[in-house]
């Protein structure tokens, strides 16, 4: 038997289909996947994501340290911003990439993979110099991602805050059904959204509360499986999948989320040494021309050449076709070039194609991919104090 999140009852009691992932008794569905999955584009859709780990890195040499460890510069970060980035091994392989959150001047709080969680904490605490502590904070909190174009609507009956005043991936201290939470303007569907932070103990109240609220909305619980569907539309990479430790953010064309012009981070040299050489492979998205659905680990063909595999595959519930990530050969990586993906010993024609695969208005701000929103100006004079969220 798995981990547990505090909204287990609650998954039970929503006849939610559980299933072991990265060590956690989590639901793969509730009503469905494609219906999930649809119902987060077009209404709104609440995910228990309290499975992912949190840690908080605190004390005065804090930022000094995780400027060393991450890749992004987190020192010119605002109270309140939000990043994406990643932690590395020397050689420029990733040890989980995660999302960082600037609590204080002194405190910052990393979102990272359920699966990672240990191996991270471990890394940071091997690494952590001067006057600076980790601590393991996953244990104190509940964590949901409701998202979908009427999330805001749904939230915004629960809590005083402004919600259409906190900008992308920038997060406020306030109150939703009346207890303490960091409220994020963040997300992994692609859609408008938030994730919220709050103590295990008031798990169920927020959830049904949102239930309740959201009905007339068209709110339902979502599970692993459209959580998976829903990036994969985006693009977003998966740790275990588009990222390991044998893979670097170069080879994913995530280059714009390392800062080459910090004096050090664990892994820089060989990155830009990487860099400097060319990559060998590149992530890729594609589009299946014939009717199909990839998988992770088929092969990708070129004609008669093997050229690379599919990291993450499945039939996009949107496009109504399959879609797919995988890495390819650098001479063969480019946008309308034809490829062949094997699936059960027969080869089936696909096109490379741009990501992502799902666009929203590009008026809306939840069409912009995940961390690019990332200047350091931002809102100041949050309403709560962290310690009063925990």
């Amino acid at each position: 038997m798995g981990k547990r999140t505090p909204f287990y009852e609650v998954h039970r009691a929503y006849q939610g289909h559980m299933i072991e992932f990265a060590g956690w008794e989590m639901p793969a569905y509730y009503t469905g996947i494609i219906k999930e999955h649809q119902n987060v584009r077009r209404n709104v859709g609440l995910f228990d994501v309290s499975h992912m780990g949190q840690i908080e890195v605190r004390g005065k040499d804090a930022l000094i340290n995780l400027q060393k460890l991450l890749i992004s510069n987190v020192e010119n970060m605002s109270v309140s911003q939000v990043k994406y980035s990643a932690l590395c091994y020397p050689d420029g392989g990733v040890i989980d990439d995660i999302t960082i959150y600037r609590l204080a001047e002194d405190r910052a709080l990393l979102c990272v993979n359920a699966s990672m969680i240990e191996r991270d904490y471990q890394w940071i605490l091997q690494n952590l110099e001067g006057d600076a502590e980790v601590i393991d904070r996953g244990s104190a909190f509940a964590q949901l991602a409701i998202q979908g174009p009427n999330s805001l609507r749904v939230l915004q009956k629960l809590t005083p805050i402004n919600l259409a005043q906190i900008r992308y991936y920038r997060f406020e201290y306030g109150t939703v059904d009346g207890v303490h939470t960091i409220i994020s303007r963040t997300g992994y569907t692609g859609e408008e959204g938030f994730e919220l932070y709050f103590n295990t103990e008031f798990a169920i109240q927020i959830w049904e509360r949102l239930m309740t609220e959201g009905k007339p909305l068209g709110i339902q619980p979502v599970g692993l499986g459209a959580r998976d569907t829903l990036r994969l539309e985006m693009g977003f990479p998966l740790y275990r999948h588009e990222l390991d430790a044998t893979i670097t953010f170069l080879e994913a064309g995530l280059e714009r989320f390392i800062d080459f012009t910090k004096k050090s981070f664990i892994g820089k040299d060989a990155l830009l040494q990487q860099r400097a050489q060319g990559v060998q492979r590149k992530l890729i998205g594609f589009k299946m021309v014939e009717e199909g659905i990839p998988r992770a680990q088929y092969q990708i063909y070129k004609d008669e050449k093997k050229i690379g595999m599919v990291t993450s595959g499945t039939m996009s519930p949107t496009l109504r076709k399959g879609i797919g990530l995988g890495y390819v050969e650098i001479e063969e990586a480019r946008e309308g070039n034809e490829i062949s993906i094997m699936i059960r010993n027969k080869k089936f024609h696909a096109k490379i194609a741009g990501i992502p695969f799902y666009n929203r208005s590009l008026t809306n701000i939840s069409e912009i991919r995940i961390g690019e929103y990332d200047d350091t100006t931002g809102q100041e004079g949050c309403t709560l104090r962290y310690r009063e969220c925990f």
